[in-house]
């Protein structure tokens, strides 16, 4: 089969690689009907996740079609259409107990990080029984696809982490796929303003489409003043961090009320500074956290009922042997707005 091999900082390619096999009974094997490029896919590639060696191969999003499943598996089969989650859960570890997938000690984030992953024309799936969802007929695999990170991460390590409230006014700092997912999350729960703070016009736009009543272009306007404005000098309510910059998860601190909650998201490869001196008096609540995927059966009826709408992260559509252009196209984003590129058989 041919898959997307990661070679070392700045290098990948589109190459010949071992069709994969069953290791384990509780794998599956998937044919890769469908997969995307994640902002977490461009840091490997910048160096930023050590833990990604040479010869791995990339991609953690996928919908497909199950070809093989291991003796134990007992929730899909053979034939079966299926969502592949960035996150596998082995389901009897302390932390899969507590339905914190995401720190699970097999599994959590391995594909394409520490087992080979889905930017492939097939790929071996682990615990598949908790890892991978059978989706209905009515669920498209392009609205799937965004359930196999972006929409659970910015509803769990944003929305939900930020306790967002009704009433709330919520500040999104970013407005790339995450940061569009919590926005799309936070109206869920009725908030008086969301605020989507980004450098660029054209994601500002697509927040707008998102959900966000109020948009701020901080390279020409002072985001502290606006959300002044807003809450009679107190801050934001929540702050959602979406960039993994210093500037971003510094600017998202300084927004936030009294009292209030900042969420990380984003991933940051170089380290920020928490001001204490400005902060400690101000009891305020910092979480952080890498996406569980418990979220995911509920994002998937929100789907399928039609309260949710994931088609319009798509921006653009490639052949599964484009992955050079589609790597390209969203590497720029900046100049080709792109949000989401979705590779397909």
């Amino acid at each position: 089969m041919r898959a997307v091999v990661y070679h070392g900082p700045g290098e990948k390619a589109w190459e010949d690689v071992r069709d994969p096999q069953i290791t384990d009974d509780a794998d599956a094997i998937v044919r890769v009907d469908a997969t995307t490029i994640c902002g977490t896919d461009l840091h490997i590639l910048k160096g930023d996740v050590p833990g990604v060696m040479p010869g791995r191969i990339l991609g953690h999003e996928a919908v497909g079609t199950v070809e093989q499943v291991g003796d134990s598996v007992r929730t899909i089969g053979e034939g079966d259409r299926v969502l592949v989650s960035c996150i596998s859960a082995c389901g009897s570890c302390r932390f899969c107990r507590d339905s914190r997938y995401g720190q699970c000690r097999e599994g959590g984030w391995i594909l394409g990080h520490t087992y080979d992953g889905v930017q492939a024309e097939f790929a071996r799936v682990p615990f598949a029984d908790n890892s991978v969802y059978r989706l209905p007929d009515s669920v498209s695999d392009e609205d799937a696809l965004m359930l196999a990170d972006i929409l659970p991460t910015g509803y769990e390590v944003g929305v939900l982490n930020g306790q967002t409230s009704p009433g709330d006014v919520v500040v999104v700092v970013g407005s790339g796929p995450v940061g569009l997912s919590a926005i799309m999350g936070a109206r869920l729960f009725s908030p008086s303003h969301i605020v989507a703070i980004d450098l660029a016009d054209r994601r500002l736009e697509a927040a707008k489409q998102f959900g966000a009543d109020v948009t701020v272009n901080s390279a020409r306007e002072d985001p502290a003043r606006i959300v002044a404005g807003l809450t009679d000098g107190l801050g934001a309510d929540v702050t959602i961090e979406a960039v993994g910059v210093p500037e971003t998860f510094e600017l998202a601190v300084k927004l936030v009320r009294p009292g209030g909650r900042v969420a990380n998201v984003g991933v940051h490869g170089r380290p920020a500074v928490l001001h204490l001196e400005d902060q400690w008096t101000r009891d305020i609540t910092i979480t952080t956290g890498l996406v569980d995927t418990y979220s995911t059966p509920t994002l998937l009826r929100l789907l399928a009922g039609g309260q949710i709408a994931a088609s319009q992260f798509v921006t653009h559509r490639f052949a599964l042997d484009d992955f050079a252009e589609a790597y390209d196209v969203f590497a720029r984003a900046s100049d080709t707005s792109a949000l989401k590129v979705v590779l397909s058989r």
